[in-house]
């Protein structure tokens, strides 16, 4: 049997640089920051001091209030935007279509926040004060279940967990299950809520977060003087379905996803291997899977963390599959702006890769100002490009040498 073609036809996202895909793409293109200094938790106990927040955030808006009590942030992030991409998709999700959509939504680390909050509980006043929402709170598998229980999505429900990679790695997943026939409709994407006191005490030894205590220049992907990421949050969803699907009820299409690639580094647990080399072979793996040759690429959007090799890294591997083209195709790392998701980056930048599709609009590198020698191709520095779009390539790269590449075509 051939593979079903598979196209998005609705979006949604929670973001730093606001909470619907106008917000998202008008800043995106206005290289518009989403990064300030730090207020979640106490700036003055950490060296990092800037982070990438969610502004203007109720719940209440998307849920009811008592619901909202019993998800952490992240999952009410992806409640959120879920709920934002199926009423974009105009899908209605009745019991005669019910098992046939799915939910295959990731997140890095899950509940942070709620682990921190009833580990001080257990601490301070005993195993009896914990929340008996403690566990259903914290698993990261709680977006994907809480979003099928909201909107009554009853096919395969599933959750990816890939470090940095785990929105690409849901939405591949998620696309594989609609080819293969297993589902005509996934809810897709990833969610984050990480900025919490742990995980910047981790992130912070591990040193791999800026210091730059300048929240318009701490991210800065590709510049010679970039120090480390900055952590950010939200949540992006991808409403997938089949092409027959989405004729069928006359769905606006968006663009058609046409491959994926998922490889492992096998070399260590927070270093991206040598010249990229897994990085490479996961752009290749989504090439091949597409039927297109690395040249039909006009677009990429790095994984870009702004790290010192993570950038160079990636560099020599988007050289090592794009050859000659490499220097001919515009590359841009939308975490300049976005901050970095985590287990949401993925899910964000995939929609940024859509809609450079649908606009002709490259979204810029913004912050680049030092070019480095180790980093030496396009990225569209600085201001958005208008430019022809047919097809888009996401990368991303998680800690323990997960890598993860979508494919996006104009249809």
């Amino acid at each position: 049997m051939e593979n079903r073609r598979v196209v998005v036809t609705g979006l949604g996202a929670i973001t730093p640089l606001g909470n619907t895909i106008n917000q998202l793409w008008d800043n995106l293109i206005a290289g518009n920051s989403g990064i300030d200094y730090l207020t979640k938790v106490n700036k003055d106990d950490f060296p990092a001091k800037v982070a990438a927040e969610v502004k203007d955030w109720d719940p209440t808006l998307y849920m009811d209030k008592k619901d909202a009590k019993r998800m952490d942030l992240f999952t009410q992030y992806a409640v959120a935007a879920a709920k934002l991409a199926v009423e974009d998709a105009k899908l209605v999700i009745t019991p005669e279509i019910a098992n046939n959509v799915g939910v295959w939504v990731g997140s890095g680390i899950g509940g942070m926040a709620t682990y921190e909050e009833q580990f001080r509980n257990f601490m301070e006043k005993g195993y009896r004060r914990v929340s008996p929402f403690f566990v259903p709170m914290l698993i990261p598998d709680m977006a994907s279940g809480q979003i099928s229980i909201q909107l009554g999505a009853k096919g395969i429900n599933s959750c990816t967990v890939t470090a940095c990679a785990t929105g690409t790695n849901s939405i591949g997943d998620a696309y594989k299950v609609i080819q293969r026939g297993d589902a005509d409709i996934m809810i897709s994407g990833g969610a984050e809520a990480p900025l919490t006191n742990m995980s910047f005490a981790g992130f912070s030894t591990a040193k791999a977060l800026s210091f730059n205590e300048d929240p318009n220049t701490a991210s800065r992907p590709f510049d010679k003087n970039r120090d480390g990421f900055v952590m950010g949050e939200g949540a992006g969803i991808l409403i997938l379905e089949s092409l027959e699907s989405a004729e069928a009820r006359g769905a606006k299409i968006y663009a058609e996803i046409v491959g994926y690639g998922s490889t492992g580094d096998a070399h260590h647990i927070t270093a991206p291997a040598p010249e990229g080399e897994g990085a490479a072979r996961s752009m290749q793996q989504a090439i091949g899977d597409a039927k297109i040759t690395a040249d039909q690429v006009n677009y990429i959007n790095a994984h870009g963390t702004s790290t010192p090799f993570n950038d160079a890294f990636e560099t020599e591997a988007i050289k090592t599959v794009f050859s000659a083209h490499a220097s001919n195709v515009a590359i841009s790392s939308t975490k300049s702006m976005t901050g970095h998701l985590l287990g949401a980056a993925g899910a964000v930048e995939a929609i940024a890769c859509i809609k450079a599709i649908e606009t002709s609009t490259i979204p810029p590198t913004i912050n680049y100002e030092t070019p480095d020698p180790a980093c030496d191709l396009d990225y569209v520095p600085n201001n958005a490009r208008k430019a022809t779009v047919d097809v888009a390539l996401s990368n991303s790269l998680g800690f323990g040498g997960h890598n993860a590449t979508l494919i996006f075509k104009k249809l």
